[in-house]
C-alpha cells in the first residue's frame, strides 16, 4: 500500500516530469513548434510553395484539390532525412545539443476517373515530430527540467477531389492519427510513454482563371491527443504510475498563388498559418496524483514560401526556395527541447520524368536559425541565447499507370 509520503515526492517527481513533457512535445527542426512541413521532394526543393500548383501525387497533402489534374493512377514513395542540432550560450558557458538524425518517410497513392471528373487519394506521411536530446551540462538538465523527448505522429490521409467546371476543383478529406510520445529525464530519472489516436478532416480548392495564374486553398483541421500512458520513475522507490496527458494539435490554413509566365518557368508564393493559440492549456492527469494544469500560451504564425522551377527538355526540371518560418513560443513559455526561433530555409532540387511511367525528384535544404535571445519570466535555466542549423536531404521516386 502506497504511503502519503511516497504520493508527495512522486507528486513532485512528476510535475517536474510533466513541465519538461508538455512544454517539449518534442523539439523540431523547424519554427512553428513541432511542425513538419516537407512531404514531398519536388514541394521542399521548391520551399514548399506547392499548394497552387499541386500537379503530382503529393498534393493529397499540400492541396488534395490538384489531383483532379492527375491523369491515370500512381503511386509515390519517399523520404526527407534530416541532421540538425541547436546550441546554447548562457551565463555558465555554451553547450551543444546532441546532433540529431531523422528520417520521415511518406506515401501516395491516387485514382483519377476523368470521365466523372473524380480524383481519390490516399497519404500516409508524419506532420509532426521529431527529437531533441541535450548534454548533461546543459543547465535545465542539471536542475532536472528535462533532457530527452521525442514524438511519433503518423496520419493517413484519404482524400476526394472534384472538378465541377474545367478551372476550379474542391476536395475533402478524412485525417485519421496516430501518436507516441516519450520523455527520457536522467535526473531526477523517469521514462514516461504514453499514445493516442484521433481523427480530423482537411479541404481544399484550387481555382486556375487562365494557364498562367493559379489559386489554392487548404485548411486542415485541429486534432486533440490523449496520451494514455505511464511513467516509470527509474532508480528510485516510487511505483509505476498511470497518467495520461492532453495536447492541442492546431489548426492549419494555406493560401497559395503561382504564375506561369510560359510553359518553362512556375513561380509561387504561399503562406502558411498555424493556430497553435489552440495550444494555451494542458491538463494532466495521474490516477491519485493531483498534477494539474500547465499553461503554453503559443501564438499563431506563419511559414512564408517562396519557389521556382524551370523546366527542361527530356523531362528535366531544376527548382529552388526559401521559407521564412516565424517564431511560435514566446520568452514565457520557452522550453529547451523546443528550442524555436525564427528560421531561414533554402533548398534547391532537381527531377526528371522518365517516359510514362517513371519520375523521380530530389532535393536538399540548409536551415538557419539566427540567434534567439530567451530571459525575463520564464524557467531561469532556459535564459540565454540559442542557435540552430540542419541539412536535409529528400527523395521521391513515382510510378505512374
Amino acid at each position: 500500500m502506497k504511503t502519503t509520503k511516497q504520493f508527495s515526492a512522486a507528486a513532485v517527481a512528476w510535475r517536474w516530469l510533466l513541465v519538461a513533457c508538455a512544454l517539449a512535445l518534442p523539439a523540431s527542426s523547424f519554427a512553428l513548434g513541432i511542425k513538419l512541413p516537407d512531404q514531398d521532394a519536388f514541394a521542399s526543393a521548391r520551399g514548399n510553395a506547392f499548394a497552387a500548383t499541386a500537379d503530382d501525387p503529393s498534393a493529397i497533402y499540400y492541396n488534395p484539390a490538384g489531383l483532379t489534374q492527375l491523369e491515370g493512377n500512381s503511386f509515390d514513395a519517399g523520404m526527407y532525412g534530416i541532421t540538425y542540432a541547436s546550441r546554447f550560450s548562457g551565463a555558465t558557458g555554451g553547450v551543444n545539443s546532441q546532433q540529431e538524425w531523422a528520417a520521415v518517410p511518406h506515401t501516395y497513392s491516387t485514382f483519377s476517373f476523368t470521365n466523372y471528373h473524380l480524383a481519390l487519394g490516399l497519404g500516409v506521411y508524419s506532420p509532426y515530430g521529431l527529437s531533441m536530446n541535450w548534454p548533461n551540462k546543459a543547465p535545465w538538465v542539471a536542475a532536472g527540467v528535462g533532457q530527452t523527448g521525442s514524438i511519433l505522429y503518423i496520419r493517413a490521409n484519404p482524400v476526394i477531389a472534384w472538378q465541377p467546371v474545367d478551372t476550379f476543383s474542391i476536395a475533402a478529406g478524412a485525417m485519421l492519427d496516430y501518436s507516441q510520445a516519450e520523455l527520457i529525464t536522467h535526473v531526477p530519472g523517469i521514462d514516461l510513454h504514453g499514445r493516442d489516436t484521433d481523427a480530423g478532416f482537411n479541404a481544399a480548392a484550387l481555382w486556375q482563371p487562365t494557364p498562367k495564374h493559379s489559386f489554392g486553398l487548404v485548411y486542415r483541421s485541429a486534432t486533440d491527443m490523449n496520451y494514455e500512458g505511464h511513467v516509470r520513475f527509474m532508480g528510485l522507490p516510487f511505483p509505476s504510475q498511470a497518467a495520461h496527458l492532453n495536447y492541442h494539435f492546431p489548426q492549419t490554413a494555406i493560401v497559395a498563388y503561382s504564375f506561369r509566365p510560359t510553359t518553362n518557368w512556375n513561380f509561387e508564393a504561399d503562406a502558411d498559418w498555424t493556430d497553435w493559440s489552440s495550444l494555451r492549456n494542458a491538463p494532466i492527469q495521474t490516477g491519485p496524483v493531483p498534477a494539474g494544469t500547465l499553461a503554453f500560451n503559443w501564438k499563431p504564425s506563419t511559414m512564408w514560401e517562396f519557389g521556382a522551377t524551370r523546366y527542361f527538355g527530356e523531362g528535366w526540371r531544376a527548382s529552388a526556395g526559401y521559407i521564412f518560418s516565424e517564431n511560435s513560443v514566446p520568452d514565457s513559455s520557452f522550453n529547451a527541447l523546443i528550442a524555436d526561433g525564427d528560421r531561414h530555409l533554402f533548398s534547391v532540387g532537381i527531377g526528371k520524368n522518365c517516359g510514362r511511367h517513371l519520375s523521380w525528384d530530389a532535393a536538399y535544404q540548409l536551415g538557419i536559425g539566427p540567434s534567439r535571445s530567451v530571459s525575463g519570466d520564464g524557467i531561469p535555466p532556459y535564459n540565454g541565447s540559442y542557435e540552430f542549423f540542419s541539412n536535409a536531404l529528400s527523395f521521391d521516386i513515382a510510378w505512374h499507370f
